[in-house]
């Protein structure tokens, strides 16, 4: 059976362990740590697939473990925050968060999240049905599905499991206009949202920073005001 590892990174010991029983009852694997440097230790030590990550914890928190994990590894990571400003959400959008929960949480809501984001991973590690075009090329872009590598002009580009999965969806529909709240559903799987706009907005910002030349003169990732976003066809 396929063995999913989550790690769970809060200076809450209560929260932590509510969180593991919760996952554990779900058959996940739980891994535990409860500041930024034992995150980071643990990153380096097992095979996860999902992290959730306290924002403010001590010795390291949780937005600069973000960062040194992005370093070098893709793993889907949801944010748990106290704070619910919505700069702090888009903060830690940007940052490289694939998801953004706020405390108290719901507990339905979280496990959704959760399993959207494992069957995000789960995809990415394992690839899709043999009927399904490995390769999909537009212009200079080329996404692999078996490496789920995207190249562009031959350098491939470092993405996240969420970016990957949004230039997956509009690459195979390129010309195709997807609203926001479309691309939300079809790659979070979750139609009961925060703030979806925001969201999507900002990953589709950190993909153009990657794949294009000029970001705010972009060639393939392109906004069509007041409807969504498209890759244009080439």
């Amino acid at each position: 059976m396929y063995q999913i590892n989550i790690l769970v990174a809060d200076d809450d010991k209560n929260i932590v362990e509510v969180l593991t029983k919760l996952l554990e009852l779900e058959g996940y694997v739980v891994h535990q740590a409860y500041n930024g440097i034992e995150a980071l230790e643990l990153v380096q030590k097992q095979e996860l697939q999902l992290i959730l990550l306290d924002v403010m914890m001590p010795k390291m928190n949780g937005l600069t473990a973000m960062l040194k994990i992005r370093e070098k590894k893709n793993i889907p990571i949801i944010i748990l925050s106290a704070k619910t400003e919505e700069s702090d959400i888009v903060s830690g959008l940007e940052l490289g968060a694939d998801d953004y929960i706020e405390k108290p949480f719901n507990t339905p809501v979280l496990l959704a999240r959760v399993k959207a984001q494992i069957r995000r991973c789960y995809l990415l590690e394992n690839g899709r049905s043999e009927e399904t075009e490995s390769i999909l090329r537009n212009g200079l872009l080329e996404l692999n599905r078996c490496s789920k590598q995207i190249k562009v002009n031959g350098t491939v580009c470092s993405l996240t499991a969420t970016e990957y999965k949004i230039m997956d969806l509009l690459m195979e529909n390129a010309g195709r206009v997807f609203s926001a709240e479309q691309i939300y559903q079809s790659v979070w799987d979750d139609e009961d949202a925060y703030s979806v706009e925001n969201t999507v907005m900002i990953h589709i910002r950190r993909i153009r920073e990657k794949i294009e030349i000029d970001p705010k003169k972009p060639k393939y990732l392109k906004v069509v005001w007041g409807i969504g976003y498209k890759i244009e066809k080439m």
